[in-house]
């Protein structure tokens, strides 16, 4: 269900699905945890995610949690925590640049995945869709902290509470994603991103992911303080040197990435 490709410095990951519009099962959820632990352990520099078929991802199946086959309600706070909070914090917590090519429809918990990650590219004929509310639900996954974050409670809050598509075109005019993209140019596009983030000062990236995720909670004084901190540490590793040497040089930098 899960297809992982290794492409030397970065990996592609591949939610394969698509009878089902690469809805989540329990199964699934181990096996992209799994790829994402490869990812994060065999050195890769970068990572893409995208969907199989026409669709990026429909979130949880709801097969799985269909309360007319249960003896009594099931406790979605539980499969929150067990499977859709930790995939979110694993993405997060990667070390590299993580980009998401959403290549048809992102809906429920499948929108909230591709907004965990940390560039957003979309086909102009995607579109994210908050369908938590069609089933009484709240958006999860971290999709009620990134559309408030992201959008602004004018915006996210009715979203949410409609369940009204948002196209590709206007997630990107609203700041929500990165960039929509002719479709048949996505898959090249996001592939030649990953593949340049692999070739880049990763480390640096590192820190400046921190950096970002950090300035959701600090003070401006703590967000000076911790821009120092990183900075002192980015100055100490090589691809500083490397970077400015290659600069001086009129040449084109060669970073390790290592951490």
């Amino acid at each position: 269900m899960v297809i992982y490709q290794d492409n030397g410095d970065w990996a592609e990951i591949t939610l394969n699905r698509p009878d089902r519009l690469n809805s989540f099962t329990a199964e699934m959820h181990l096996e992209l945890r799994a790829a994402f632990e490869t990812v994060a352990s065999s050195g890769k520099r970068a990572v893409l995610l995208t969907g199989a078929g026409r669709g990026f991802c429909a979130g949880q199946d709801l097969g799985d949690r269909d309360p007319r086959k249960m003896d009594g309600p099931p406790d979605l706070g539980e499969t929150v925590r067990t499977y859709w909070a930790p995939l979110v914090r694993q993405i997060r917590a990667l070390e590299m640049p993580v980009i998401c090519a959403v290549n048809g429809v992102a809906a429920g918990a499948g929108s909230s995945l591709a907004l965990a990650c940390d560039i957003v590219l979309a086909a102009e004929g995607a579109k994210f869709i908050q369908s938590f509310s069609k089933v009484g639900l709240i958006p999860d996954t971290g999709g009620s902290w990134h559309l408030a974050n992201l959008l602004g409670r004018a915006r996210a809050l009715p979203l949410a509470l409609t369940s009204e598509p948002l196209s590709a075109q206007k997630a990107e005019a609203w700041g929500l994603i990165w960039k929509a993209l002719p479709d048949d140019e996505l898959m090249t596009s996001a592939r030649d991103m990953a593949a340049k983030l692999a070739a880049g000062p990763t480390f640096g990236y590192a820190r400046t992911k921190q950096a970002m995720d950090a300035a959701a909670t600090n003070t401006l004084d703590e967000h000076l303080e911790l821009e120092a901190d990183l900075m002192k540490l980015c100055g100490e590793h090589p691809d500083y040197a490397e970077g400015v040497s290659a600069f001086l040089d009129k040449r084109p930098a060669n970073f390790t990435g290592n951490k």
